[in-house]
């Protein structure tokens, strides 16, 4: 998968990045087979790159508008909704596989907890330390969080009319003790962001965690950033004011600090 990054969203660039591209691959002694290779661009602008394709030894790669890479979606627009979107419906995917067995009798209410947090829960928070989260993706969360739970602990009888209905979410958080998976998100990636802040320059992640692209960025309100999701972490653990990155170095303080974040109760 060859991947062209066009920040100014011209023509040109594109064709001058690419071409770049081909040479180096060709100066390492790689093969690129064109049934088997496609590209995207990745540009504010829509247009970007339509006039123009990619071809090496008069063959011509087809350009896509996304693709996996490691158990993620990336689109040419790459927003935040469909690499989550993508999770939550593999997530879905491994549920209806094993509800037959949440909802039956013979398991106990905690083997069935614990079958939902080692088969179910990994596979939707597959990449979860570099995930950021707006309200609508943490609501989205916990609603298939509570369908899982609702199937684990079936409905309850009201004792006003007799009759059996859901149980509320109330009910849930008190029945299921555990940490909830937006808990399990916050608590994973303040230690993840521990991890990078002790890698130094020298570190890749590093490099782009504390990096500041060139050039202008669009008019408008800003997209909501791994960075802020972080940065309001830190804030509710009392890091607020604190350069984090070398708070970080002091391993055991941050690991308090995790602990923290990890008992704050997530409505």
């Amino acid at each position: 998968m060859v991947y062209v990054d066009d920040v100014g969203g011209s023509n040109h660039t594109i064709k001058k990045n690419t071409e770049v591209l081909l040479v180096g691959i060709k100066e390492i002694g790689l093969d690129m087979t064109a049934d088997k290779t496609k590209y995207m661009v990745m540009s504010r602008n829509q247009n970007a790159g339509s006039s123009h394709n990619i071809k090496n030894d008069n063959k011509s790669f087809e350009r896509v508008e996304e693709f996996k890479y490691l158990g993620r979606t990336l689109t040419n627009q790459n927003p935040i909704w469909e690499g989550f979107k993508s999770r939550l419906k593999s997530g879905n995917a491994c549920y209806n596989s094993v509800q037959n067995l949440l909802s039956a009798s013979l398991p106990s209410k905690n083997l069935k907890i614990e079958i939902y947090r080692i088969i179910i829960l990994p596979v939707v928070l597959y990449g979860r330390e570099t995930w950021l989260l707006t309200l609508r993706e943490e609501c989205r969360l916990r609603v298939f969080e509570n369908r899982v739970l609702r199937r684990i602990f079936g409905p309850k009888r009201d004792e006003g009319t007799g009759k059996w209905r859901k149980l509320h979410n109330e009910e849930l958080n008190e029945l299921c003790s555990s940490l909830n998976i937006v808990q399990v998100i916050k608590s994973r990636r303040m230690r993840w962001a521990g991890h990078v802040a002790c890698m130094g320059e020298s570190g890749g992640v590093y490099k782009v965690l504390v990096g500041k692209p060139e050039g202008k960025r669009p008019l408008g309100r800003p997209r909501c950033r791994w960075k802020d999701n972080t940065k309001a972490d830190h804030q509710k653990v009392g890091c607020e004011g604190m350069d984090w990155i070398d708070v970080a170095q002091e391993w055991d303080r941050w690991q308090a600090f995790v602990n923290v974040l990890m008992n704050i109760l997530v409505l």
